[in-house]
């Protein structure tokens, strides 16, 4: 039976956290939950300590400030691997990433290492989103795909679920990346690996409880990186056509 587990990262969360919890164990009883909170001082930890005191499908992993998104689901990716999870899933506390997707990222079709809930497949969606940001996830996911090559079209995407095996493939700990940076980090990793990628259309809802954590640091630094990637990308490439010769 492959056992699942659910990372769910949280900072301030605390009106929105108890709703994901219960969507998704609702919609999949079966797998558990490791809340990553960032010593939030709203309550989220100590809620979510509370809940996981009820319910052994509950765990709680705090750490001692904010260090980031990257940071939090790195540290989620390391518990649920010395536990033998053999699938380690990535959800926002938010809502914004719908439990009742869940089915379709973990049951998608194929063989695969990674699979994305997609907002930019033919069937996926996004909710109370302006025009600005369409533009510009759509434009960034087009900018990863020609800088780095790899064939994904949601690549930022931040609901996607592991295979154990895939993050056993290369060294976690070298991966420094946060937010949207973060995501396309870790989606060329797993291509460059050798590792199988699906995309699933989801629904993306914009949170409705909280404060978004996006910021224009986080863009910039995908910005920057990608770019730096994507350059020292071509520069092997032309290397290793030179070599051919």
């Amino acid at each position: 039976m492959t056992r699942t587990l659910i990372i769910i990262p949280t900072f301030n969360e605390r009106e929105s956290l108890p709703l994901q919890v219960d969507g998704v164990l609702e919609a999949r009883p079966e797998v558990d939950i490791l809340v990553v909170d960032d010593s939030s001082p709203d309550g989220t930890g100590e809620w979510a300590d509370a809940r996981a005191a009820q319910d052994a499908r509950v765990s709680v992993l705090h750490r001692p400030g904010k260090q980031g998104l990257g940071a939090a689901y790195l540290a989620g990716f390391a518990w649920g691997l010395e536990r033998g999870y053999d699938v380690l899933v990535e959800m926002d506390a938010d809502g914004s990433h719908r439990a009742q997707d869940l089915a379709a990222v973990l049951e998608a079709p194929g063989t695969w290492d990674l699979a994305i809930g997609s907002r930019w497949v033919p069937g996926g969606a996004v909710e109370n989103w302006p025009a600005h940001r369409r533009l510009l996830s759509t434009g960034a996911n087009r900018y990863v795909r020609a800088m780095l090559g790899i064939p994904v079209r949601d690549s930022t995407a931040g609901f996607r679920a592991y295979r154990a095996s895939a993050l056993r493939s290369f060294e976690l700990t070298g991966v420094e990346s946060q937010g949207y940076c973060f995501q396309i980090d870790m989606a060329w990793r797993v291509v460059r690996a050798g590792g199988s990628v699906v995309e699933v259309p989801i629904t993306f809802v914009e949170r409705e409880r909280g404060t978004s954590k996006m910021s224009g640091a986080i863009i910039r630094e995908a910005l920057v990186k990608v770019t730096i990637w994507g350059m020292k990308e071509r520069a092997t490439q032309v290397r290793r056509a030179f070599r051919g010769r």
